[in-house]
């Protein structure tokens, strides 16, 4: 039970780090308590410890922020911090063209992670969190990263794969799965048209380093009804262009044929 209870206090600890961002990078006791569903005692207590390890800092207005030893692990991390930075003002460009939510993605296991997101700025938005996690094999993202692994990887990968219906849309057929990450392969983009939520399509594109390795994706996400196909076609175009650039800006020069991109339809 010690040992179970101090596992708790852990993770605990690591959800609480992960409540700071980028728009909330101040937040207070009673607020990250609510968020966490957790007692503002246990969330006070944890608040103290992680200030005296300085990954924390206390701000005159009483409210906690980052501390200097955060940033001292995140210089660490060099290859994503230099993915943010080559990422960055590529999605602003984007997300500008497009009108849509902008995301980046790298792949861990099965799942593609979203380590970068700009929304959009309509009223009806594609609400998600930087650090959120799905299914690889249900966004374009998650296809696109899957369909660059060497065959060898992805056949280790996908042995461990346990298929599970998110929409009516969600391929859990392995042959089918197979067939789509060919055609990834083979133009260079790929989508994810309701398969991981109702209602939302997405284009994703990948992200090459100076080596010519993908190292993740780009993609844009909409609600169907902003999608109609010569929107889709538009925001396709888009991407691929835009993750280009991401990747000419983190030094890469091949790989980069041009995709097969289809019109409206």
């Amino acid at each position: 039970m010690e040992g179970s209870s101090q596992l708790n206090s852990v993770r605990n600890a690591a959800r609480l780090l992960k409540e700071f961002s980028r728009t909330d990078r101040e937040l207070g006791v009673s607020e990250l308590a609510r968020r966490l569903e957790l007692s503002t005692s246990t969330v006070h207590r944890m608040l103290a410890t992680l200030t005296a390890e300085r990954l924390l800092e206390r701000g005159r207005s009483g409210r906690y922020r980052l501390g200097l030893a955060m940033y001292d692990i995140g210089a660490n991390v060099g290859p994503n911090l230099d993915l943010h930075e080559a990422a960055l003002p590529v999605m602003a460009v984007l997300r500008a063209d497009t009108g849509e939510t902008v995301q980046l993605a790298v792949l861990d296991g099965l799942e593609s992670v979203y380590i970068d997101r700009l929304e959009s700025p309509h009223t009806v938005r594609i609400f998600a969190r930087v650090g959120t996690r799905l299914p690889a094999t249900t966004t374009s993202t998650g296809k696109v990263l899957l369909a660059a692994l060497p065959p060898a990887e992805l056949d280790a990968r996908l042995a461990l794969w346990e298929p599970e219906r998110g929409t009516p849309f969600t391929i859990m057929d392995p042959g089918t799965l197979r067939a789509r990450l060919r055609e990834v392969a083979e133009r260079g983009w790929a989508e994810n048209r309701e398969e991981s939520r109702v209602g939302v399509v997405s284009v994703g594109a990948p992200v090459r380093d100076g080596s010519g390795t993908v190292v993740a994706a780009l993609s844009v996400a909409a609600p169907t009804d902003r999608a109609a196909p010569a929107a889709l076609a538009r925001i396709r175009v888009a991407v691929i262009a835009a993750a280009a650039r991401a990747s000419t800006r983190l030094g890469a020069t091949a790989g980069l044929r041009p995709p097969r991109v289809p019109g409206p339809g």
